[in-house]
């Protein structure tokens, strides 16, 4: 009886949580005409609002550890699923994700992704996206921030196993900029498929940046074991048998 209304509760909320993000994203359509700023802030928004409702609708609660980068630095995070995006956008001041370009072909979101800063790259393109968005910055067209890479490329479930791709070596390298690790255990409350959300308290851990300078290889293995042993300690914390 309880797994049936826990799953009742979580179709309702899944269902709200669509509605909010059609309502706020073409909501904030004129006034992002007129400042691009409104286009992060309705997502900052409803990331927070996303966060309030799964407490409170499916007592999935949101914690936040490790200090806050607020600096222009590159955050390569661990992404099990939709939720730890939305944590990221509603936390970091200036979140920027790397995106595929093709998202930005989808009807107002994109167009919003790229008022707010996100990044899109064709893959094997990387390097002229970021020259870009860095350009925009020295311009004084974009605000400096956070620069959001996933290193495994997608979302992967709590438990699986992904080899982390050279791209966050390449981005790495390019901005020259420390990098924030980010561990969390999302995916053992809220998966990367189907409806059903768990309660319990999902972490996003902010890790000790990586200095900047570091050579390709020896800093791949330094984020994916400082991601890994973080994520695999939050895992089993959630009770999750890594």
């Amino acid at each position: 009886m309880r797994h049936a209304l826990q799953w009742l509760l979580s179709l309702l909320f899944v269902i709200q949580m669509y509605v909010a993000i059609i309502v706020l994203m073409v909501g904030y359509v004129p006034l992002a005409l007129f400042t691009r700023t409104a286009s992060l802030r309705w997502m900052q928004l409803y990331g927070r609002w996303v966060r309030f409702t799964a407490e409170h609708m499916v007592g999935l609660r949101t914690e936040i550890r490790g200090p806050i980068p607020t600096g222009a630095v590159l955050v390569a995070s661990k992404h099990q699923s939709f939720l730890d995006s939305v944590v990221l956008v509603s936390t970091l001041p200036a979140p920027r994700f790397i995106m595929k370009k093709e998202l930005t072909w989808v009807p107002v979101a994109g167009w919003h992704a790229l008022r707010a800063g996100f990044v899109p790259v064709d893959r094997g393109k990387r390097g002229s996206a970021i020259k870009q968005m860095l350009a925009d910055v020295e311009k004084g067209a974009l605000r400096p921030g956070q620069i959001i890479i996933y290193p495994q490329g997608t979302r992967v479930a709590a438990g699986a196993q992904m080899p982390y791709k050279s791209g966050s070596a390449a981005l790495y390298a390019q901005l020259k900029q420390p990098c924030i690790p980010v561990a969390t255990n999302v995916g053992v409350f809220w998966p990367r498929h189907g409806i059903y959300r768990k309660p319990g308290v999902a972490v996003i851990e902010f890790l000790p940046a990586i200095p900047a300078g570091m050579r390709g290889a020896a800093f791949m293995q330094v984020l994916e074991e400082t991601i890994e042993t973080a994520s695999n300690r939050l895992m089993r914390e959630a009770g999750f048998n890594v």
